[in-house]
């Protein structure tokens, strides 16, 4: 009879061949990729990028593990807006963290203000009116895409902000399968 610890560590070791066998097969050892890891963000915080004056942070999205949805914050500044738009292929949430004004829903104003939130089904058309009041939004997209929008038409802080037609938006937009109206 073989003692139990041996038991034990005939099986530990056994499995531990098994999984590094598995790993080494060809074609395998790309597919296997760590777990994303966790993490804590304070408010400023993130990839930090400038869009029309005011501050987007990029808090997750696929390169930080994140392969299933995007997510950041949205800093507003009063009379500034989003124009309305849809998105082909993503659905998107939006929690107001502060501040107040108009979101547009398939043309049904709807009036907001801290605390609310909203849900936006892919192809539908939104935007959002603020004439008083900067917004603070927090944005969530599944699948992601956004934040690679914000990536190419934002600015680094510091960095002059790129004129666009609304021609050359909308050209880049549908790149990340958006559509400016």
């Amino acid at each position: 009879m073989i003692p139990p610890n041996i038991q034990r560590r005939s099986a530990l070791l056994g499995a531990a061949g098994f999984a590094i066998g598995y790993a080494l097969l060809p074609g395998k050892a790309r597919a296997q990729t760590a777990a994303p890891r966790g993490y804590v963000l304070g408010p400023s915080e993130g990839e930090h990028l400038i869009q029309r004056g005011g501050n987007i942070f990029i808090k997750a999205d696929p390169t930080k593990g994140s392969n299933g949805l995007a997510m950041g914050t949205q800093q507003v500044l009063a009379g500034v807006g989003i124009p309305v738009h849809r998105h082909f292929e993503m659905d998107e949430v939006f929690y107001v963290i502060d501040g107040s004004g108009t979101f547009v829903l398939n043309d049904v104003r709807h009036a907001i203000e801290k605390g609310h939130s909203i849900f936006i089904p892919k192809n539908a058309w939104h935007g959002f009116e603020n004439p008083d009041r900067e917004l603070l939004l927090l944005w969530i997209v599944a699948p992601p895409g956004l934040e690679a929008f914000f990536r190419e038409v934002a600015t680094r802080p510091g960095i002059a902000p790129t004129p666009r037609t609304k021609e050359q938006l909308n050209e880049i937009a549908r790149r990340y399968a958006t559509e400016f109206r």
